[in-house]
């Protein structure tokens, strides 16, 4: 019978130390300048992509990891050191999970070298889902694909909002509606190559935090892809559309597949956020001293700490559970994904308010990384499904009922 254990192997914690000496020595020194600047650090990234930490390798071998564990270790292990940078460094795999989740071996091959760049030349990719009218109902997507038999390509034509990397990105995946009328079963997923003529992208969105990623809107005015940008193929697409158009029950749809997949890495980013927060507050706690005792030792602030570790390592519990069930093929079948993200990321933001108020005035200040944390702790009950999406996942997933 083989023995449970919570105890990461020599591989595991190799790479869990390896990400972190990245963080404290590159990511830290560089955070308040990046997040005052707000612009991509791209010396970051290449430093990133020079040491092997950014590009399709280190995500392949993440994957390979049968525990499902390594991807979200280093996620927790580089928003330790800052979000913005690393999401900087790690955006780029939203639209990899896309090419991942519904593209065929040979599209794998072709974009995701592309994603990346090249150590001399990196570049960065964009996962382009949400809309205007279409943010946690992806099945109001207005975008529209529609295909030109004469010569073998789609039209995209529409508008995508706040996407990671979509003013800069090289390679962008662009989920668009085929058939309207069946709503979410009705998408598909394509590539737009680098350069392709019809996309505009805004300047950059200025954020309350994530300031060192770039985010802009999208638009597509007859963007003209070649059909084998189509992910997955026309093929298997008529065949999903014929399944939807009859009642048949559906494997997914193109962007809810990409979340479901990411939804464990992003509750681990939101993890590093946090526990970066609990730690300088513990800290500071420490030296602190007030009516002639370190502030530690006032059972407010002592116990405010139980609680911010206590979450932290809960949350970190229900991340690792997802992560090794999606890796392993296991269903979802309580919305343990969305469990992950949603505990994660209200723990990050409970975990860096009390953070700030541990250090009281000195907490609001610049001069202290409390601050920017607790900005930065926010998105992560908004994007990739608001705390009130991921609740109505797991609330449909445990009643079978249908939530509205």
């Amino acid at each position: 019978m083989t023995e449970f254990s919570l105890d990461l192997n020599e591989e595991q914690r190799d790479l869990r130390d390896w990400v972190h000496g990245f963080a404290e020595e590159v990511v830290r020194p560089a955070a308040e300048e990046w997040d005052s600047r707000e612009e991509t650090p791209w010396p970051v990234i290449q430093e990133a992509a020079k040491i092997g930490l950014y590009g399709y390798e280190f995500v392949a071998n993440c994957w390979s990891d049968p525990t499902g564990l390594s991807l979200p270790i280093a996620s927790e292990e580089l928003f330790w050191g800052d979000a913005g940078i690393g999401l900087g460094i790690f955006g780029t795999s939203l639209a990899v999970a896309a090419i991942y989740g519904t593209g065929t071996p040979e599209q794998l091959v072709e974009w995701v070298p592309q994603c990346y760049g090249t150590v001399d030349e990196p570049a960065v990719a964009a996962f382009c889902s949400t809309e205007p009218e279409a943010g946690s109902d992806v099945s109001a997507i207005r975008t529209r694909a529609r295909y030109d038999e004469a010569t073998d390509e789609w039209v995209l034509n529409g508008q995508k909002a706040y996407a990671t990397n979509g003013g800069i990105a090289g390679v962008r995946v662009v989920t668009a509606s085929v058939d309207p009328t069946l709503g979410s079963r009705g998408q598909a997923a394509f590539v737009v190559p680098p350069g392709t003529a019809g996309l505009h992208a805004t300047r950059k969105l200025r954020k309350l935090g994530l300031r060192a990623s770039h985010t802009a809107d999208v638009f597509l005015d007859d963007v003209r892809v070649p059909g084998s940008c189509l992910l997955g193929g026309r093929e298997r697409l008529l065949e999903r559309l014929d399944r939807a158009r009859t009642g048949q029950r559906s494997t997914g749809q193109a962007a809810m597949r990409t979340f479901e997949l990411s939804r464990p890495t992003v509750g681990a980013q939101a993890l590093g956020v946090a526990r970066a927060a609990y730690e300088y507050a513990l800290d500071y706690a420490k030296e602190r001293v007030q009516f002639g005792r370190p502030i530690v030792e006032h059972q407010a602030v002592a116990f405010a700490l139980a609680d911010m570790r206590m979450e932290i390592d809960a949350a970190r519990l229900l991340v690792w559970r997802a992560a090794w069930m999606g890796r392993n093929n296991r269903p979802f079948l309580a919305g343990e994904g969305s469990m992950a993200k949603l505990k994660a990321g209200e723990v990050a933001v409970s975990v860096t308010e009390k953070a700030v108020q541990i250090l009281g005035g000195a907490g609001f200040l610049r001069d202290h990384p409390v601050e920017r944390w607790y900005r930065d702790a926010k998105i992560y009950t908004i994007f990739e499904g608001t705390s009130e999406i991921q609740r109505m996942v797991i609330a449909r997933a445990i009643s079978g009922s249908t939530i509205r």
